[in-house]
């Protein structure tokens, strides 16, 4: 049964969850190995972005501890490429 007295419970903070709307800005780069940019783009988020964006957002949770963004996947070569190849940049 619920009884009226209320009490504070401690706890930890593990994750930031940041959705940005981006608003048709996006601007993104890729670069080599030595820091030299091969590709730029600017247009609607890129679908190898994790969420449901639409498009138009940046949905990254980030791990308080480490700083690490814990919802990403690695891109393999080919999301890559077809990032860069995608005639529309609608990606």
């Amino acid at each position: 049964m619920k009884i009226g007295i209320k009490k504070t419970v401690e706890v930890e903070a593990k994750q930031i969850r940041l959705c940005c709307k981006i608003c048709d800005r996006f601007t993104a780069s890729v670069h080599d190995q030595d820091g030299e940019e091969i590709f730029d783009y600017e247009g609607y988020v890129p679908n190898f972005f994790p969420g449901n964006h639409y498009g138009d957002y940046i949905m990254l949770n980030i791990d308080l501890d480490t700083g690490q963004i814990t919802n990403w996947k690695p891109l393999t070569p080919e999301d890559i490429m077809r990032f860069i190849e995608s005639e529309d940049n609608d990606s």
